[in-house]
């Protein structure tokens, strides 16, 4: 199918695409990587007046140290995302999620910021940022504001991120020496979740000594599963304190009912999966 017709603007800095997004309202829409706004187009999911397409904007790619974070621009693809030396040193577990993410095609044209920005919460990035308290740099008319991972998903592919505004960057705490793993359950290679769970574990002399997991697909936005947390601060790397641990992964969510599964089944396949990638991040 054809998209509906709109009028196109490729700005080449970021006041430029504020600018255009005012001018355009409500009817605008923002073009990222792509890889979720043409297929929704095509099928005139969505017809919107005007497309803002970043992919000339340069000071929104790239990875930087910020002393202790590291810095991913919004427009930097997850391929240069996951083959860059400051993100496999501090952040190994945005390594282990976007390993998983989707097909080299996609992972090649899709964007760190853009797939954020979608919040789908089967989303292989959510989870992981949320795990490891990310923060979101929002740029407006106004000036840029900064939000807490925790506050940027505010439901079913919605976020924080106000018409008008474009989201410029990720600050990612560095997590250097953790270990790290995404356990992902899907059908068919490629596929969007049916659950994932991703693990940061701290280890010292073969006990736990922090952890951070975060949850795919168990709500209508990534969730952090603080309570599996609590439990594995300071209980040994062993599957049997691991197990006890995960026991409590599925508190608090709210996961869907689907053709690939009903939320009874996804909450037991989160309590497996959360067992799995903590002992696989801590390298038991």
């Amino acid at each position: 199918m054809i998209p509906a017709q709109f009028e196109y603007v490729a700005p080449t800095t970021v006041e430029d695409a504020l600018a255009a997004l005012a001018e355009g309202g409500e009817d605008a829409k923002v073009l990222a990587g792509g890889q979720s706004l043409l297929p929704v187009l095509r099928m005139r999911l969505n017809a919107p007046s005007l497309v803002v397409d970043l992919g000339r904007i340069e000071s929104l790619r790239g990875v930087r140290d910020d002393g202790d974070a590291i810095v991913i621009g919004a427009m930097t693809t997850h391929s240069e995302v996951f083959h860059d030396p400051l993100v496999n040193e501090h952040a190994t577990l945005l390594v282990k999620a976007i390993e998983q993410l989707a097909d080299p095609q996609v992972r090649h044209r899709g964007t760190f910021g853009g797939a954020l920005a979608h919040a789908d919460p089967a989303g292989d990035l959510g989870a992981p940022v949320l795990a490891m308290g990310a923060t979101f740099t929002i740029a407006g008319a106004g000036g840029s504001r900064t939000v807490a991972a925790d506050d940027f998903f505010q439901g079913l592919l919605t976020t924080v991120i106000e018409d008008g505004e474009l989201l410029t960057e990720v600050r990612v705490p560095k997590f250097t020496g953790w270990g790290a793993h995404y356990e992902k359950f899907v059908r068919v290679h490629h596929q969007w979740p049916i659950v994932a769970v991703a693990a940061a574990v701290r280890t010292e002399g073969g006990t736990i000594a922090e952890a951070r997991v975060g949850l795919t697909n168990m709500g209508l936005t990534p969730l952090r599963a603080r309570s599996v947390e609590a439990a594995l601060a300071g209980q040994p790397a062993t599957d049997e304190a691991v197990r006890a641990a995960a026991a409590s992964a599925t508190e608090g969510t709210h996961p869907p009912s689907d053709l690939n599964g009903d939320a009874d089944y996804r909450r037991h396949v989160a309590t497996v999966l959360t067992r799995r990638a903590v002992l696989a991040a801590a390298g038991a």
